[in-house]
């Protein structure tokens, strides 16, 4: 081949390669905690800037121009966000799973999961929450995610919103804030902790290792009864205490069996 042929022909693969119409936004940079799904593209970048953000953990509503929600998680402290565009014909699904695998993989805790219409309307989460109009959506196409990072990083915050539009375009929303004091004690809701049980068959808590505490007992209570079909094995140096336990707080015995793993806390499995 001639060396013209030879220009040529590289011409023609740099004008048809998707990498020149899918580039990053100029700038951006992906954060180190939430790895990038692959062929995902930055499409909206917002450098880290000092500011106060309310993360909600309910599902979000509008009354009387007023934004409603159960609880929230409020925090002042440098805030990172990217919104990524998937690649075409994958859905936003995908790589919301991974994202928060990998994350609890990094021992992260979740605070709030929630979806589809379980977390209220579409519209709302990109306009009011994340300010970001490329994020509206289906409401059945959405999910949210909110975690602390383990330490040494137990003052930070990954918030995670995926949507798959009505164009079959998919993105996914990672926002980090790294508080600049500390968070102090930060609660997963019951709804949360059963969605976790649900879906990777497990609920670690390894800080649980004494007798039964209140706080923790009606929060475990609250999500094992949201689905009385459940059933679940117990593991730890207290397990039994709080099997008993679970039992006073309206928890069926018969859905709670004794496991025999060693755990340094207490261990929630799901039975199958």
């Amino acid at each position: 081949m001639s060396v013209r042929n030879r220009s040529i022909r590289a011409l023609g693969l740099c004008v048809f390669s998707p990498l020149v119409f899918a580039a990053d936004v100029p700038g951006s940079q992906d954060l180190p905690a939430v790895a990038r799904q692959v062929d995902a593209q930055i499409v909206d970048y917002r450098p880290a800037e000092e500011k106060e953000r309310i993360y909600p953990l309910g599902a979000i509503r509008k009354i009387s121009g007023q934004l409603r929600y159960e609880g929230q998680a409020l925090a002042r402290g440098q805030t990172t966000a990217i919104t990524y565009e998937l690649p075409a014909d994958h859905s936003s699904s995908a790589a919301f799973t991974a994202t928060r695998e990998a994350l609890q993989a990094q021992g992260a805790q979740l605070l709030f999961w929630c979806k589809a219409r379980d977390c209220g309307e579409s519209s709302l989460w990109a306009n009011e929450i994340f300010g970001n109009a490329k994020l509206v959506g289906a409401d059945s196409q959405q999910e949210y995610l909110l975690v602390r990072l383990a330490e040494p990083q137990a003052n930070s915050l990954v918030a995670l919103y995926g949507i798959t539009r009505g164009n079959r375009r998919a993105y996914l929303h990672v926002e980090q804030l790294d508080a600049a004091t500390p968070l102090g004690d930060l609660l997963p809701t019951s709804a949360t902790l059963l969605r976790e049980l649900k879906s990777t068959g497990e609920l670690d808590f390894p800080a649980l290792s004494g007798e039964p505490d209140a706080t923790w007992l009606t929060l475990i209570s609250r999500g094992l009864n949201l689905d009385t079909t459940l059933r679940v094995s117990l593991s730890g140096p207290n397990a039994e205490a709080w099997r008993q336990a679970l039992i006073e707080q309206g928890v069926r015995a018969a859905r709670m069996e004794s496991g025999n793993g060693e755990t340094q806390g207490l261990h929630l499995h799901l039975i199958r």
